[in-house]
């Protein structure tokens, strides 16, 4: 998944986040960690990438956040967002902004193959 960068801001394409990261999921303590640490080194790669190796200056970013799910299946949007928890804190990490400091706006997109989450990060 590649990232994008153009006049909107940042835009980053992140994997669909582990069915292990469901605040509903009953796995193992260990294999949520493991799947956490995954999620949130992916997100941090994928935008220090986006962003030239670069961090910005902003004090606060707003997020523009579409999920495209993998398949036709209803799925819940809050639970989509919790369990991009991890993908947030990388996001946080590589852009050297406390995740309190998001104003994310969240939206379902069209369905796409393996799934992903589509963020574009803009100064707040």
């Amino acid at each position: 998944m590649s990232p994008h960068t153009d006049s909107k801001g940042v835009t980053v394409v992140l994997p669909w986040p582990s069915k292990d990261l469901s605040p509903n999921a009953r796995v193992h303590f260990m294999a949520k960690a493991r799947a956490v640490k995954k999620a949130r080194k992916a997100a941090a790669e994928y935008a220090w990438v986006a962003m030239g190796c670069r961090r910005p200056l902003w004090a606060k970013a707003a997020l523009e956040v579409t999920f495209n799910p993998p398949t036709r299946a209803r799925f819940d949007l809050d639970n989509a967002v919790a369990r991009s928890k991890a993908l947030f804190d990388g996001l946080s990490d590589a852009l050297g902004i406390d995740d309190s400091m998001f104003e994310p706006t969240y939206s379902i997109g069209e369905v796409v193959k393996g799934g992903a989450v589509r963020v574009i990060v803009r100064a707040a």
